[in-house]
């Protein structure tokens, strides 16, 4: 399977680029004719030098009144009319020089914002350039044709060669080895498993692999992408608002002034000098220049924003409302704990439905799929499967009956503790049940995002005053998942509608974001200032409500794009102010007679080239986050992946302490001590060690001093502590059955550790793993 081009559509950034290069040309010609107009004064050829000056200014005068007349034709008022009045007036007073001067700084100004913009929407460009156009389709015979992106459907079977763009969403047939960051802004490879969805966009880094096609070319995640960024990349100086409300202050005060510096003085000179030096480039260009570097940083941090409006509002927004459901948690189903009958397995338990679940198209079936091969656990093809809705699965695996849903009739002892304890932690429950009844139960729930709650503190340090979770979850579920991220207020059970009327009431008070993940979110998105989608996948990427698009399912992308967008914004109305103030003295110096037009133009050509060199500052910094270094992202990985093994450490624990709480004269209960003790001893603790001499020591610089990890390594101490007591316990028992005095203390040690070492692995995960891209560990 030999690697094939694929074409691309690049002709729209061609010729952007194309017209980009074209603005060095006037650069280029009116500093020539400055150049050879001081060459003539010098040689004595006074009228000819001021000719070639005046051609200068001319020549930059045309495009500047065109552009000011086709503003006013719109009814559009803004600061370029200054830069023209000033071209004019030089040429009136026959200050021809001074006028060259302006045509330079016009030219070099607008040649300075090309370059930032081309450097700025790098990024943005890339993205539509690599868009694919074919796609290789198996056909019926099993032949491989190529054929137009928009042939391929939902169910094709498709193949793709080394180094290809997946060209549409899918689902591979093999394990694959895919190059993501064109689309999550992770430059690291990644191995997604047989089954595993993959999005368009992404690079095959390994051998050829074969897929189905889950979406046509319209409706995958790059289509999406590529929208928004040609959308993002259609405007030119997006800060226009900005600019514009400036102006509305500094347009009649410096007409004002050149004004009255004319009629005090009686010399129209003085005018013109203010003129000169009152040409605005630092709003016409280094304004555009910050925000167009705010918008690049954040695609490239996976946060396409539609435009520089959209970023200028989310660097000033104060609230923010955001969904739960695939927002705050992952939005999907997972396997929190896996209970067994008496004397059954876990595993077999999770495999048998699994296994039953492989022909159902549920996101459920999917879900307990997937997990059961992440475990290693082996599947087999089941037999004569049937589904009634709302009910479950049947099927037959191994020739065995399984059944997996829902449970009729009384529920046994254990299975009855099993869902008292689900609806104690607002789980659901899903059967899994034989010939003879029930054989298992696995308890489900949406898990919070590990990023969750350090992206709510990100977003209260960047300056969000108020954040509201809405839902339409149940209220003691919403109020669970509020207090875990931290958010200032909760509303459940809410409709689409009511969404929409709580962010229009909040977008009174305040500049308000809403993030939402769904189609049911379209109409909050469109009430608030600024809309952003979860995951640039499915309807989400396609709506056009949306000002912004996270096309990597990580939350902590809306903390940076926040920070950028207030960092931007900042150094804009920096290079603004700062360059506008400047300017203003010297207008007051040229009022004053004080300020020559020549020496003026000369002077707001140096504050025009400071203040855009400041507005390039926003291709950098301002983010709080500290970069990890590629060697602690290794451990984070190696560290985070252990914790699956940990947490069914954690689950046999609970297993033996709800033995011992029950029937503590089993004679099974020391075995599964002894079995308990020897996995906290053979797991638990080798990698609490593992983390303490490795890990942590690398979180420091991070994390930002060593001392951020010491209440874990105090967490470290206890587990340990408890672990010692169960042995002690243990060499009391020797190889008699444990004594009645010895139970209370025991389950108080197995509980507590229960607990102490649930919430270290949470912590962790979120406070630690999160710092890292890939995706924590399922718990179980």
């Amino acid at each position: 399977m030999g690697s094939q081009p694929q074409e691309c559509v690049p002709e729209q950034p061609v010729r952007r680029d194309r017209s980009r290069l074209l603005l060095w040309a006037p650069l280029a010609a009116v500093t020539v004719l400055v150049l050879a107009g001081a060459a003539l004064r010098l040689t004595g050829h006074r009228n000819a030098a001021d000719l070639v000056w005046a051609s200068a200014t001319v020549a930059a005068l045309a495009p500047a009144a065109w552009s000011t007349l086709r503003q006013l034709w719109r009814r559009q008022f803004g600061v370029d009319v200054i830069a023209v009045l000033a071209l004019v007036g030089a040429l009136v007073v026959r200050e021809y020089l001074a006028g060259a001067v302006i045509a330079v700084m016009l030219a070099t100004g607008r040649a300075l914002e090309a370059y930032a913009q081309g450097r700025a929407t790098r990024d943005l460009r890339e993205l539509l350039a690599r868009a694919p156009r074919t796609a290789r389709r198996r056909g019926p015979g099993g032949d491989i044709e190529v054929v137009p992106l928009d042939r391929v459907a939902a169910g094709d079977r498709l193949l793709v060669g080394p180094g290809d763009v997946v060209p549409v969403d899918g689902q591979v047939d093999e394990p694959v080895t895919l190059d993501e960051s064109v689309v999550t802004g992770e430059s690291r490879l990644v191995r997604r498993g047989a089954g595993e969805q993959v999005a368009s966009g992404v690079v095959n880094a390994g051998a050829g692999f074969g897929m189905r096609a889950t979406r046509n070319a319209a409706g995958s995640t790059y289509a999406g992408i590529v929208r928004l960024a040609e959308e993002a990349t259609a405007h030119k100086a997006p800060m226009v608002r900005l600019a514009d409300r400036y102006a509305a202050a500094f347009v009649p005060f410096t007409l004002i002034l050149a004004g009255l510096g004319w009629l005090l003085s009686g010399d129209f000179v003085r005018a013109v000098a203010v003129l000169v030096v009152a040409t605005p480039c630092p709003l016409l260009l280094a304004t555009p220049i910050a925000i167009v570097s705010g918008l690049s940083r954040t695609a490239r941090r996976g946060v396409l924003v539609r435009d520089g409006g959209s970023l200028e509002l989310l660097g000033r927004a104060r609230t923010l409302l955001v969904d739960k459901t695939g927002t705050l948690t992952a939005g999907r189903p997972r396997a929190a704990e896996v209970v067994a009958a008496p004397d059954g397995d876990r595993d077999d338990v999770l495999r048998l439905a699994a296994s039953v679940e492989q022909l159902s198209p549920h996101v459920l079936a999917r879900a307990l799929v997937a997990q059961a091969r992440e475990r290693g656990l082996p599947l087999t093809e089941p037999a004569g499967v049937t589904e009634e809705p709302g009910r479950g699965v049947r099927g037959t695996v191994d020739g065995r009956q399984v059944r997996v849903g829902q449970l009729d009739g009384d529920l046994p002892e254990w299975a009855a503790r099993a869902r008292s304890r689900a609806e104690l932690a607002g789980r659901s429950v899903v059967w899994v049940s034989g010939d003879r009844g029930p054989l298992g139960a696995i308890l489900l729930e949406d898990p919070v995002r590990p990023d969750a709650r350090r992206t709510v503190r990100r977003l209260r340090e960047a300056g969000l005053r108020r954040i509201v979770m809405v839902t339409g979850d149940r209220p003691d579920t919403a109020a669970q998942v509020a207090r875990t991220v931290g958010v200032d207020d909760v509303v459940a059970r809410c409709s689409p509608a009511e969404k929409a009327t709580r962010v229009r009431e909040e977008a009174h008070r305040a500049v308000t974001v809403m993030v939402g993940d769904g189609v049911n979110d379209a109409p909050a998105l469109a009430e608030a200032h600024v809309g952003v989608a979860m995951g640039a996948t499915g309807a989400t990427a396609s709506a056009d409500v949306a000002d912004a698009v996270l096309t990597v399912d990580r939350l902590d992308r809306l903390a940076d794009a926040v920070e950028i967008a207030r960092y931007a914004r900042r150094i804009a109305v920096q290079s603004a102010t700062v360059g506008m103030g400047l300017a203003v003295l010297a207008m007051l110096v040229a009022a004053a007679g004080r300020l020559p037009p020549v020496a003026g133009a000369f002077l707001q050509e140096g504050i025009d080239v400071l203040v855009i060199l400041n507005a390039l500052r926003a291709l950098g910094g301002g983010l709080r986050g500290r970069e990890v270094p590629p060697r602690t992202r290794e451990l984070l990985d190696r560290y985070a992946g252990e914790h699956g093994g940990i947490r069914d450490a954690l689950a046999a624990l609970r297993d033996t302490a709800d033995l011992l709480a029950t029937r503590p004269d089993a004679p099974e209960c020391l075995p599964a001590l002894r079995e308990t003790y020897r996995r906290l001893t053979g797991e638990v603790l080798p990698h609490e060690e593992a983390e303490e001499r490795q890990l942590y020591p690398a979180l420091a610089d991070p994390l930002g001093s060593a001392e951020a990890t010491s209440t874990m390594s105090r967490a470290h101490v206890e587990i340990r502590r408890l672990v010692d007591r169960v042995g002690a316990h243990l060499a009391q028992a020797g190889d008699g059955p444990l004594r009645r005095d010895q139970l209370t203390d025991l389950l108080a040690a197995l509980y507590g550790l229960e607990a102490v070492l649930r919430l270290h692995l949470t912590q962790e995960e979120e406070d630690y793993f999160s710092l890292s891209p890939a995706e924590p560990a399922d718990g179980r």
